[in-house]
């Protein structure tokens, strides 16, 4: 069979952006391997399987020849393909092993499919792949290698390989498999021997809780019958009222006309739902298998997580819990160089310094599950699972606390205090620098703002660029007057706001005065005895039969270096504070103020000022009115008892 395409996997000899190499015959020991071929490395979902693809060695990298299946989603890519509207490759390698930035072996585990490339060579995107000294290195991680180069089609040519491989096949071999590969459901069937067949009418007729029509049946029998090669219940031995209850019957010939009919019609379910109405079968999809699940957990319906890695990977870790940052400002005129005048006095410079020490919290995440449900559970290893989502929430908790808060009330008793894991976007102007915006900025202004008060950023290299989705998609669908967009790739409005790079934060979303943290995370400590671990506890409560589950850590975290950030808030209009309600618990009522700039709130519904009398205990929510905002950390809900 002729490939579908063909194209370089990976070229080697071509310098990555990190400034590693592949090296030739780094993947020589999978020359004529067969790998899957898949879409935009997506190994959640046997649907991204689109074929496999046939390995072949060169002096000059990794070619491959691609081959589709006849599934929908192979078909389609097919098509795509042909087109010319995919054009690139990707590997999927682990197993790197590599020296002096020179990669000279590794394990491709797959060849995908993707949109778009990087630059024309190999690109290295690692997960945790970290550089080493050393003269010999062996990473046990994984990376996903581009070559930017684009596939072409197969015209018959080049494919020594395949026919290679194929010649070394018996013909007869493949003509015998192929017949094999079409034998029917009859064909199948009539191989089996009479008992065998025997066995399977008896399991049909089980199910189905039929006897033969032709079986003489007795009011008074309550044992089972045995008549040449079949068991038949005549009668329900459970029934406690004495009588036949009469039931649809298939015969010896009806079976063998539902099993004949399956060739035809393609599937036994399909002839038995054909017969259905004849032979008066209910209930058929009892037969039939249950549905499987594809997966081996459930799916996490989460957040996008990409962020939390790159907040947690980039700051700096201290060993010691209790951060002490000083500071000596010398942008003051006292402390400037002088001129020296003959016979006048020097003056002494003056410095201040600031001193800011940060202390350790707590933050944890508990669970408990029923050791019932535990040991019923066999699709999957449950406390595994709840392990892993345990873990994932925790880092996501400390990420945010890191950037914009954990967002909760300050009377709130789950609220992570920000004197200990101070966020960036609400820190003291000494460490972050504020900007506000104007009221609903256009991208161009929004874009302008972040470049002007770039001149305020005093911390390490060249910061990160931290802000929502829809901010990032309004500032890189900024069009001219032609409609023409100024920035095509996230690349390209990264370098005009003198950014690293620019990262999505979904967390960001519920905080909705900040538009934007501008840093270099190496600047923000975070400090925590005995190296920092996550420590997991498990115990069992004997009185309930319950297993518990803890995780927790204890941390501090703060800005270190001053004007190292840059926050962009949101213009947040006219600020108000809400004044509390007051409650009179002999009569069940509340005063709701009076308060320009605020709403008052139950259940989500708008209420007048003025006595409020409540029948059950009752939350009220105070929320800034159009135009006005609450300044940040502000009390603005309370719970009366009633």
């Amino acid at each position: 069979m002729d490939a579908d395409f063909s194209g370089y996997v990976t070229r080697v000899g071509l310098k990555c952006t990190d400034g590693r190499t592949i090296m030739p015959d780094a993947f020589k020991h999978q020359h004529k391997q067969k790998v899957p071929l898949v879409w935009q490395h997506q190994h959640n979902d046997p649907m991204n399987v689109l074929g496999h693809a046939l390995l072949e060695n060169r002096a000059d990298g990794v070619y491959g020849y691609g081959y589709f299946n006849t599934t929908e989603a192979g078909q389609m890519a097919k098509q795509l393909v042909k087109h010319g509207d995919i054009d690139n490759l990707s590997i999927y390698a682990n197993n790197l092993s590599q020296s002096n930035k020179n990669v000279n072996h590794g394990d491709i585990r797959e060849v995908s499919l993707v949109l778009s490339g990087a630059n024309p060579g190999a690109y290295i995107d690692n997960v945790n792949l970290h550089h080493s000294s050393s003269t010999e290195d062996f990473v046990d991680e994984e990376a996903v290698i581009y070559t930017g180069l684009p596939i072409e089609l197969s015209d018959q040519k080049d494919l020594e390989l395949i026919i290679e491989h194929k010649d070394q096949e018996d013909p007869k071999t493949q003509q015998g498999e192929n017949m094999a590969e079409e034998k029917t459901v009859k064909d199948v069937f009539d191989t089996l021997t009479e008992e065998q067949k025997n066995v399977v009418y008896y399991m049909i007729g089980e199910a189905l809780a039929s006897a033969e029509d032709e079986m003489e049946q007795s009011d008074s029998s309550e044992y089972l019958t045995h008549q040449g090669d079949f068991y038949i219940m005549p009668r329900n031995v459970f029934e406690q009222n004495g009588t036949v209850e009469e039931r649809p019957t298939l015969s010896h010939s009806q079976l063998k006309e539902i099993m004949s009919d399956a060739s035809r019609l393609g599937s036994l379910k399909e002839s038995f739902l054909a017969h259905a109405g004849d032979y008066g079968i209910d209930d058929i999809e009892f037969l039939f298998p249950d549905a499987k699940s594809i997966t081996n957990s459930p799916e996490m319906l989460s957040r996008r997580m990409e962020w939390v890695t790159d907040v947690l990977g980039k700051t700096k870790h201290s060993p010691f819990s209790r951060i002490k940052s000083v500071v000596a400002d010398i942008t003051a005129d006292e402390a400037r160089a002088k001129g020296y005048v003959k016979g006048s006095m020097k003056k002494d410079e003056v410095i201040k310094l600031l001193k800011r020490v940060t202390t350790p919290t707590t933050v944890y995440k508990k669970q408990k599950l029923d050791r019932d449900d535990i040991v019923d559970i066999t699709d999957l290893d449950v406390i595994a699972w709840l392990k892993a989502e345990m873990r994932i929430m925790l880092d996501e908790e400390i990420a945010r606390s890191i950037l914009v808060g954990d967002g909760r009330e300050p009377d709130d008793p789950d609220k992570i205090d920000e004197d200990h894991l101070r966020p960036i976007a609400y820190d003291v102007d000494m460490y972050a620098h504020s900007i506000t915006l104007d009221s609903s900025p256009t991208p161009s202004e929004m874009i302008e703002a972040i470049v002007r008060a770039r001149r305020y950023y005093k911390g390490t290299g060249t910061p990160t660029l931290y802000t929502t989705d829809a901010k990032l998609t309004d500032m890189i669908l900024d069009k001219d007057s032609l409609g023409r967009r100024y920035y095509n790739t996230e690349a390209e409005l990264a370098a005009a706001l003198r950014v690293d790079r620019i990262v999505t934060v979904e967390a960001m979303e519920d905080a909705a005065d900040i538009a934007g943290i501008i840093v270099n995370l190496v600047d923000y400590t975070v400090g925590a005895d005995h190296g920092g671990a996550i420590s997991m506890f498990d115990d069992f409560d004997i009185d309930y039969n319950q297993q518990k589950y803890l995780i927790e850590t204890r941390i501090s975290g703060a800005l270190t270096k001053p004007k190292s950030a840059i926050v962009i808030r949101n213009s947040p209009g006219t600020s108000v504070v809400p004044t509390q309600p007051t409650y009179v618990p002999a009569t069940h009522t509340i005063t709701i103020p009076s308060k320009t700039g605020v709403v008052y709130k139950v259940d989500g519904v708008a209420v007048d000022a003025g006595a409020l009398v409540i029948t059950e205990t009752t939350e009220v929510e105070a929320v800034p009115a159009t135009g006005y905002s609450f300044p940040h950390l502000t009390d603005a809900d309370w719970v009366f008892v009633y």
